[in-house]
């Protein structure tokens, strides 16, 4: 192994795939590149059993571990590395050691082991982890940027000009381990919604994701009819962030910290619905975003408040950036 091995000015986003994990890790990576104009290479790898199934600091050899469909990790290696999810720590871990330290290596949300095997942990503050290398967030760190926003603001305005404001966007998730939505719970919702469109007389900007599942989305469609409203069905492009950047209020499903964090990121008054029982971990991210006054329970009545945006990615990313440039 190189005792001095070639750095270049790059920074690596490395993931195992899955489209949350691989989001906020090109999030914060985009980010850090605003501040230091290096270019940002996206990796994915896979690690198969048995050692999948190890805490990540018990594999040995993990560069060698990779499955043959991985991206190439290898020398030289990146000034900063991000990785995201349990099973990305091995490779952080090898690269911080194969670098002689002078890749600067950043882990998001909890690795499940000490936090001293990188040089910077980023967990959402509702897992309760500390050290000194760790930087809690308040929320979970995303990919939405002012940039993207005003680009979406453009690409959607047309289409939603028809529709009378106020409007209101809807982010819509779904099932996950401790919460199930249904067609009935899909039909409460709805008629909240219904009931803000009348009150305000306004319109409904609708986008479910891939959890919410097509019953649902059907019962949302057939709810909405007595009010002016758009639905997405999968056809032409996702108005997800051109509802982030026009709505003039944003009500998301609370199953996802990650569309909350990034409805948080706006600005926009925002209300969150809760079809089910929250994890200890979710039921705190919400308790505490509440008791900060970022968001409030969603019961088919609207109001304008101000808070603070949440922007915890550029707070990561300018720490980040001051430590491997000595600059703020």
């Amino acid at each position: 192994m190189p005792t001095s091995p070639d750095i270049v000015d790059e920074i690596w986003a490395v993931t195992t795939g899955e489209a949350g994990m691989a989001n906020q890790a090109l999030g914060l990576a985009e980010a850090v590149a605003e501040r230091t104009g290096w270019p940002v290479v996206q990796k994915t790898i896979a690690l198969p059993r048995p050692w999948r199934w190890l805490p990540m600091h018990w594999v040995p050899d993990p560069l060698g571990k990779l499955s043959p469909d991985s991206d190439r990790l290898a020398s030289p290696w990146p000034r900063v590395l991000i990785t995201c999810g349990r099973r990305s720590a091995a490779a952080s871990i090898a690269i911080r050691r194969a670098s002689g330290g002078q890749c600067f290596t950043v882990h998001v949300q909890d690795p499940l082991i000490p936090p001293r095997y990188f040089d910077l942990v980023v967990p959402p503050r509702h897992d309760g982890l500390s050290g000194p290398n760790v930087l809690p967030t308040r929320g979970a760190i995303h990919h939405v940027t002012r940039a993207k926003l005003d680009q979406a603001a453009e690409q959607f305005r047309t289409g939603f000009e028809a529709l009378p404001r106020p409007w209101i966007g809807v982010l819509l998730g779904g099932s996950n381990r401790t919460m199930t939505l249904t067609p009935e719970k899909t039909r409460q919702i709805g008629e909240q919604l219904v009931q803000a469109a009348r009150a305000s007389g306004g319109s409904i900007l609708v986008t479910p994701s891939r959890r919410t599942g097509e019953a649902n989305t059907a019962v949302l469609a057939e709810t909405l009819q007595g009010v002016p409203h758009q639905l997405w069905r999968g056809e032409g492009p996702n108005p997800y962030f051109g509802i982030l950047a026009l709505a003039d209020y944003l009500v998301v499903s609370g199953d996802s910290a990650s569309m909350v964090s990034e409805a948080a990121s706006t600005g926009t008054p925002l209300y969150v619905f809760d079809f089910g029982r929250y994890s200890k971990r979710l039921a705190r991210f919400h308790r505490e975003l509440r008791e900060e006054r970022v968001t409030r329970p969603f019961d088919g009545r609207l109001a304008r408040w101000d808070y603070q945006p949440v922007d915890d990615t550029r707070e990561v990313a300018a720490v980040i950036g001051e430590r491997v440039t000595g600059t703020e």
